[in-house]
């Protein structure tokens, strides 16, 4: 035998093969994913001290208010667009927000009792709904702390940079 047929004959035994049980193995993976981006609707992110959440911002509307330093509430709308979106998801699939619990606070946290800074992530699908909350003095696991502190400064990020383009129109 040649070696362009050995070549050939290794093609056909061993990638041909590989090729076709991936592609029957995960494409119904990739498609029946809980979160994919184009099935994105919209996404809530909220922050205070205790249950008082006065800061908030929905991207569904666009609707943005929070306290400044003089404790005023400010109201504003900033609409993120489609690629400041599709980038907040992608982030999130990176830092694992899907597989994060509902709740990322101390066991022995009071919710109802706790006064320590809180932020709420809801993230909203066509077909399923992901919401995190998050408070900052959770030390149980030191890196989903820091994974959900990167996911908070993230999403604040695109936020304040979205406001920043939308005052200088």
């Amino acid at each position: 035998m040649s070696t362009r047929a050995k070549q050939i004959f290794l093609f056909l035994t061993i990638v041909v093969p590989f090729l076709g049980y991936c592609i029957i193995y995960y494409t119904p993976i990739i498609r029946n994913a809980p979160f994919r981006s184009d099935e994105f609707v919209s996404f809530q992110f909220q922050w205070g001290a205790g249950n008082d959440l006065p800061n908030s911002y929905d991207s569904a509307t666009g609707k943005y208010q929070y306290l400044d330093t003089k404790d005023s509430l400010i109201k504003t709308n900033v609409k993120l667009r489609q690629n400041d979106i599709i980038y907040l998801h992608n982030k999130m699939n990176e830092l694992g927000y899907w597989n994060f619990p509902d709740l990322i606070a101390n066991a022995e946290t009071d919710l109802n009792k706790s006064k320590v800074l809180r932020y709420v992530f809801t993230f909203n699908y066509k077909r399923k709904t992901k919401k995190v909350i998050y408070l900052t003095d959770y030390n149980d696991i030191p890196k989903l702390a820091t994974v959900a502190g990167q996911m908070k400064t993230l999403v604040e990020q695109t936020i304040n940079d979205a406001e920043e383009r939308y005052s200088k129109k």
